[in-house]
């Protein structure tokens, strides 16, 4: 039902916005994600010195804490929604520190999966101390948050965090594969794209409501704000893998195509260019599938369907915060909507 979007369907997030003043979403989360990395090395106490430095390389204070930084936003939205409380629960700061440790191990598993070389504008981990290592560092960031996790004592919250770790190897799975059926693979993709990105910022965002809020109408606010956005984030990572020069990206270029994954542009360049289909099942392992793949793309509208479908979700997502009380941390999370269109790597 998404596949053609008319502009004029489209609103811009932007009118959603009250009329209090405009917030910075990472100027408003900075206070509670002050000492964010060293409070994450703490959790990843080792005493192997080479385990150590695995894990310390991705923690190294470089990365935007986007997911953290939603976490506690949601988190203060929600108790100021609940009982005006302007403070955040340490529990819930805890949920935000999981989440970043969830989302930097699934980013090593891949990085050894696609065999890729280079992350965040350095060299990947399975690259300079092998996979073998890279897969074990990955698997003790995960038991490290499992760790943190059990220590905030509370089962609804292990029960929501954990779907998060069943989600992406499960959406890692969907990724394997390849749907022969066209009218399919969307919802494929779609999935796939819940699964490995959405679930963990849905699933964190619900976290905090429940620790802050014991009303479920605003767990489901929490939750479908979160998969909404993350949804709409990773369908402009999959836009700027035809848009953006790879060393803006901090990544290579039309890496998913060298992967054999055929993402939103992909899928709706294919309804222009049907000769896509063989190249889609084949995953571009013939020689030139990949450069002709990429061609076809920026010659159809794929990279316009996939942003419109992008503001599509983040509208849905503007419109579902918008549910609770007034406050600046909800006006960021507005905010939020539009920057994750508007970026560029």
């Amino acid at each position: 039902r998404f596949h053609h979007t008319s502009t004029s369907h489209l609103c811009s997030c932007r009118k959603t916005v009250s009329n209090e003043k405009y917030q910075d979403p990472f100027q408003l989360g900075r206070k509670d994600l002050k000492n964010l990395y060293e409070d994450i090395k703490k959790e990843l106490l080792v005493s192997a010195a080479e385990l150590k430095e695995m894990c310390d390389y991705y923690f190294d204070g470089k990365g935007k804490a986007f997911r953290p930084m939603i976490v506690v936003l949601m988190a203060r939205a929600c108790n100021i929604h609940h009982n005006n409380s302007r403070e955040v629960q340490a529990s819930q700061r805890s949920v935000a520190i999981i989440a970043e440790m969830i989302h930097t191990a699934s980013l090593v598993h891949d990085d050894v999966i696609d065999d890729a070389n280079s992350r965040r504008g350095k060299m990947t981990v399975n690259q300079i101390w092998g996979e073998r290592k890279a897969v074990l560092a990955g698997d003790f960031i995960l038991s490290a948050a499992s760790v943190a996790l059990a220590r905030i004592g509370n089962t609804t919250i292990i029960s929501v965090l954990t779907q998060v770790i069943e989600d992406l190897v499960r959406g890692e799975f969907l990724q394997l594969g390849s749907k022969e059926n066209e009218n399919e693979r969307f919802a494929h993709y779609l999935e796939k794209t819940f699964k490995k990105t959405a679930s963990l910022i849905a699933n964190s965002c619900k976290a905090v409501s429940i620790l802050g809020c014991p009303d479920p109408t605003v767990h489901e606010i929490a939750y479908q704000y979160g998969k909404n956005v993350g949804i709409a984030f990773q369908l402009i990572d999959d836009v700027l893998d035809f848009t953006s020069c790879a060393d803006h990206l901090g990544k290579p270029t039309a890496a998913d195509l060298k992967l054999g994954l055929a993402t939103g542009p992909v899928l709706f360049a294919c309804r222009q260019f049907p000769e896509m289909n063989a190249m889609i099942m084949r995953r571009f392992s013939k020689p030139g599938d990949v450069e002709r793949a990429r061609k076809y793309v920026l010659q159809s509208d794929g990279v316009q369907q996939t942003t419109y479908l992008a503001q599509r979700y983040c509208h849905e997502a503007t419109r579902q915060i918008s549910k609770l009380r007034p406050s600046p941390e909800r006006e960021a999370l507005i905010q939020l909507t539009e920057m994750v269109l508007m970026r560029d790597k």
